[in-house]
C-alpha cells in the first residue's frame, strides 16, 4: 500500500467483498474495480458461463477472486452463497446488492411500449423477486454477517427511475428501483449503530445487457434525454463504488447517489 494519503483514502486491498449480478454490466464493473484494488471478491450471478467467463479473466489479472451460482431471488440461495464467502474469507466487509432485470421496455421504447394492463404478472413478479426481494435477501444476509463484526459497507443499485419517472423502462423496474431505495435508508438507520453504511447507487442510462442491451437507436433515444449527450459506460461507475467501499465514504450512509450524466436535471431533449 502506498504511503500518500489519498491512495490510503481509496485502500481496500485484502478487503472480503460480494458483488451480486457480477457477470455482466454494473455488478461486472463493481467486482473488476475490487479485484484489480486488491480486495477478495466473491462474485455472485444466476448466468453459470458468464460468471466462469468473468470470474477467470479477473483471476488472470491478478484479482483474488471466487464466484458463487445464485438466484437472488431464492434466500436460501443468497444464503449460501454468503456462507460460502464467509467460509472462504473469515467475513464479509463489503457487499453489493446489484443483481437486477428489465425484463420488458418502459411506456415510451422504440417500437412501443407496455401499457400496465399488457404486462403479464409473472412477468411483473419476476421483476419484482429479483430487483426488489432480492435486494432484501442480499442486505439481510450481509447484515447478518456484519452486525457481529460491528464493521461493513452495503451498497444497493438502484436507479434515476426509483427517483424520477422515466418513460422509456418497465413500471416494474420502476417500482421495484423505488421500493429498494426506501428499504436501503431503512437500514442505514437500523445498522448505524453497528458501523454497518449502506448506501445507493442510482445509475442513469449506461450500456449494458439488461433488457437485452441497447442498440442504436436506443442509444439515440436515450442521448437525448442526458444533458451530456450520451450513455454512461461502466467504467464510469467504479469511482463511485471504489469511495463507498474504501476508507473515503466511511461518514456516508443513508446516502442515494445518482449518476446520471445530469438527467435528472430535467433537460429532455427532442426524441
Amino acid at each position: 500500500m502506498s504511503d500518500k494519503p489519498a491512495t490510503r483514502l481509496f485502500d481496500v486491498q485484502g478487503v472480503r467483498a460480494l458483488v451480486t449480478g457480477a457477470a455482466s454490466g454494473i455488478g461486472q464493473a463493481f467486482a473488476e474495480v475490487l479485484a484489480d484494488s486488491g480486495a477478495r471478491v466473491t462474485l455472485a450471478d444466476i448466468d453459470e458461463e458468464r460468471l466462469a467467463h468473468v470470474t477467470a479473466e479477473l483471476t488472470g489479472r491478478g484479482g483474488d477472486v471466487r464466484s458463487a451460482v445464485a438466484d437472488v431471488s431464492d434466500p436460501d440461495a443468497v444464503s449460501a452463497a454468503f456462507e460460502g464467502a464467509v467460509d472462504a474469507h473469515g467475513g464479509l466487509d463489503v457487499v453489493f446488492a446489484n443483481a437486477g432485470i428489465a425484463a420488458v421496455p418502459g411506456f415510451g421504447a422504440p417500437g412501443g411500449g407496455q401499457e400496465l394492463h399488457t404486462v403479464a404478472d409473472d412477468v411483473y413478479g419476476r421483476v419484482l423477486a429479483i430487483n426488489q426481494h432480492g435486494v432484501l435477501y442480499t442486505m439481510r444476509a450481509a447484515a447478518a454477517v456484519m452486525k457481529p463484526q460491528r464493521s461493513g459497507r452495503i451498497i444497493v443499485t438502484a436507479s434515476t427511475a426509483g427517483l424520477a419517472s422515466e418513460p422509456l423502462v418497465c413500471y416494474g423496474y420502476a417500482a421495484s428501483k423505488a421500493a429498494v431505495i426506501g428499504l436501503a435508508r431503512h437500514a442505514a438507520l437500523e445498522l448505524a449503530a453497528y458501523g454497518v453504511n449502506v448506501n445507493v447507487i442510482a445509475p442513469g442510462p449506461f450500456k449494458t445487457r439488461i433488457g437485452g442491451g441497447v442498440d442504436a437507436e436506443g442509444e439515440r433515444i436515450w442521448s437525448a434525454l442526458v444533458p451530456l449527450g450520451r450513455m454512461g459506460d461502466t467504467d464510469e461507475l467504479k469511482g463511485l463504488a471504489l469511495l463507498l467501499a474504501s476508507p473515503a465514504g466511511s461518514f456516508i450512509t443513508g446516502a442515494v447517489i445518482p449518476i446520471d450524466g445530469g438527467q435528472l436535471l430535467g433537460a429532455h431533449g427532442d426524441w
